[in-house]
């Protein structure tokens, strides 16, 4: 797969990703919801920590904006060293599998430190108030930026039978996790690794069925 490819998917995830959330942003208030379907709602959260909302703080003994602040730069860190993993897959002519789940990883990472870098800085709180795009009056700063997630998937939400036992009668939901379009792609290029591993692994991209290497401009 060559490098233009690449860059073709990756911006085209970037672009629905940000699209996505500079709108709900801007048209929703922290916690609305929109239900599209029974199983399938459009939530406005914002995450400011890691996966599932966890911070650094709730581990270590520091400081919520010191806990923000390193995992930003782990996350840029981070990408870098996708971005490093793609330019290398490309360049050694790697399989097609491969560069299409890094480059999904790596444009679904780029998307969400978009959001911790700088939304911060051009939009307001979205608490009780719409926020607005370039506002005046911004949230924070550099880096501390919270990232917008909207994707819920509700599929079950009922109240289990009173015979089973000890959970008889109690709340069960799945899926609770509310995510968005740069989770999805991160989600769905490490699916294919793990799905795909021989494929993506075990032979040479069919643009060079030698192996030979050759320079990305010939890409």
């Amino acid at each position: 797969m060559s490098i233009k490819k690449s860059v073709l998917l990756i911006v085209l995830v970037l672009l629905v990703d940000q699209v996505s959330k500079i709108y709900i942003k801007t048209h929703f208030v922290l916690g609305e919801s929109y239900e599209v379907f029974e199983w399938f709602k459009i939530h406005f959260i914002e995450n400011s920590g890691a996966a599932w909302g966890a911070k650094l703080n709730d581990f270590l003994p520091i400081s919520e904006n010191t806990g923000k602040i390193i995992l930003t730069i782990f996350r840029l860190f981070a990408v870098a060293g996708i971005g490093y993993w793609l330019y290398d897959s490309i360049k050694k002519h790697a399989s097609r599998t491969l560069v299409i789940a890094v480059s999904l990883i790596f444009a679904g990472a780029l998307g969400n430190i978009i959001d911790s870098v700088f939304y911060g800085m051009i939009f307001n709180e979205s608490i009780n108030e719409i926020a607005t795009l370039f506002s005046d009056e911004p949230y924070g700063g550099l880096f501390f930026g919270k990232v917008v997630d909207m994707l819920y998937f509700p599929l079950i939400d009922t109240i289990l039978p009173a015979w089973i036992p000890y959970f008889g009668g109690k709340s069960f939901s799945f899926f609770d996790p509310v995510f968005n379009i740069a989770d999805t792609a991160i989600s769905t290029g490490v699916g294919i690794l793990l799905v795909f591993n021989k494929k993506a692994f075990g032979q040479k991209s069919d643009e060079d069925p030698l192996g030979e290497n050759q320079d990305l401009e010939n890409l």
